[in-house]
Parts: structure tokens; sequence; C-alpha cells
């Protein structure tokens, strides 16, 4: 699987498909949809890596008449969209984006006569509103569906390779050396996973892109090791006890922080004053 548009920007979002077979374009066909990846950085489920890679080419070995195609969405845009002033929640997004999923077959010529969707949510709503948006369609949405329909486990075959691989050759911007990426399973229960994202929370900029900080595991840690923020509007009593943002700024006395500044600052020539 060729990642290379996703290792150019690993920040935002990118499509990946295969060639469409011609069959696909004659014959009626079956769509599957699932997804990868809502820890942290990563997950694992009842295959083993070697296994889903082995399957996976067993479909590129098909192409004649299996497809596939990938929206992968990076942690960082997760993170913006789920934090910002507008809220865009995690299963909206999902939504959104199998809908645009299935849209796009169709628009490439794919003779889609069923799709089957493994939920996220309420799995009567989600069809309902897929149904809708898809009259032509008969849609089936279940709980578990990975595990009930041959074409949507092929689905989470290739959501799940492309995961791994995303993993594997992620580039982080922050310039973490190469010890730094044994991060575990990614699950709140993995103690691996937790002591990399404690070593990794930066006080005031948080986690590296790398993590999705919408994630409630890290939210906790955040709340635990990063620093509150005094802001102009807060009463005396949100203040009290809590360190003032300047205090980052400065390089003197028992808050002095011997490290390695942030790339923020770095890449912006600020270095820490003495005096303000």
């Amino acid at each position: 699987m060729d990642l290379s548009e996703l290792e150019r920007d690993n920040t935002g979002r990118c499509r990946l498909s295969s060639p469409v077979p011609a069959a696909c374009r004659k014959e009626p066909c079956v769509l599957g949809v699932d997804e990868a990846g809502r820890g942290p950085v990563l997950d694992s489920k009842t295959l083993l890596e070697s296994e889903r890679e082995r399957l996976f080419a067993k479909m590129e070995e098909n192409r004649d008449f299996v497809g596939w195609a990938l929206d992968v969405l990076s942690p960082n845009l997760i993170s913006t969209s789920m934090l910002g002033r507008v809220k865009y929640n995690l299963n909206s997004l999902s939504h959104d984006t199998a809908t645009g999923l299935i849209q796009y077959a169709l628009d490439q010529g794919v003779n889609v006569t069923q799709v089957f969707v493994d939920t996220v949510g309420m799995p009567e709503t989600y069809q309902a509103r897929l149904q809708q948006s898809f009259p032509g369609i008969e849609v089936t949405v279940k709980a578990k569906a990975d595990a009930l329909y041959p074409v949507v486990s092929a689905a989470s075959i290739c959501a799940k390779v492309a995961r791994d691989q995303a993993v594997k050759k992620w580039k982080f911007v922050e310039k973490l050396q190469d010890s730094d990426t044994d991060y575990g399973s990614g699950y709140p229960n993995d103690p691996k996973t937790k002591a990399w994202l404690k070593e990794h929370v930066e006080p005031v900029f948080g986690f590296p892109q790398f993590v999705r900080f919408s994630w409630r595991t890290a939210q906790t840690i955040l709340e635990k090791e990063a620093e509150d923020v005094i802001w102009e509007d807060s009463t005396p009593e949100d203040q009290e006890g809590l360190r003032k943002i300047t205090s980052y700024f400065l390089n003197e006395g028992s808050q002095a922080r011997p490290r390695t500044s942030h790339r923020y600052f770095l890449e912006r020539g600020l270095e820490s004053a003495t005096s303000l």
C-alpha cells in the first residue's frame, strides 16, 4: 500500500485507492465500510499484523474484481475538529467520512447496489441517515459487522493495514529520537502506552501531533501533567495555585526547566528571557 501522500503531510487527511476493476463498473457490487485507529495512536484487533498483511496481499492479487478506497484522517485533524470552537464530534466525523467514501465509489462509476457498514453510534440512526443519502442502494448497518459480513471484514483489513503502515512510518514533526517510538498498543490499560504519553506531554503545548488530544486517556494525562493557564477574564478564585503563562518564558530560580525548547520556539528563533 502506497502511503507516500500521507508521508508528505501527516497533519491533515488524504484519500488512497486502488484502480476500479472493470467488472465493478458493469456488474452489481457490494461495498463494505469499516474504520481503524480510535485510540490515541493505534489499536489492536483479533488478527495479528502479519495475518492482516497476508489477507490484504490476497485482495491485491484479485484486482479483477476487488477494489478499495481509504480516507486517512490524521490525529491532528481529529483533535482540531473535536476541540475547536465549533465542535465536530468523532461519530459525526466518522459518518461523514463513510458517506464521502460511498459517494466516491459511485463517482468512480462503481455499480454499488448494496452497502454494509460496521456501526459507529446507534445502528438504526446511522442506517437511516445513509439510506436517505443513497436511496437507490440497499444499506445495512450493524454492530460488529466485520464479523458478520465478509465485505466489511475486507474493509476492516484495508483500514488496519493502512493504519499499521502509517504508524510504522510516522514522521514526527517534533524530531523525537528513534527510541521514543515504542508506544505500545494504544489502549488505556497498556502501561507502555500510558508511560509514553506521560513522557511526551509538554506542559504548555501538550502532545506530539501523533496523539489525538481528544482521546479521554490523553485528556486525563493532560489534566494531571500539563499546566493550567490563567486567562485575562479568570476570577481570583480560579487563579489560586496556578502559574502564569509568562513563567515559561523565564529561565530563573526554581521554575527553570532544563528541557529542549518546543519546536514552536525553535522555528521562530525564540529564546527564554531573563527578564520581562
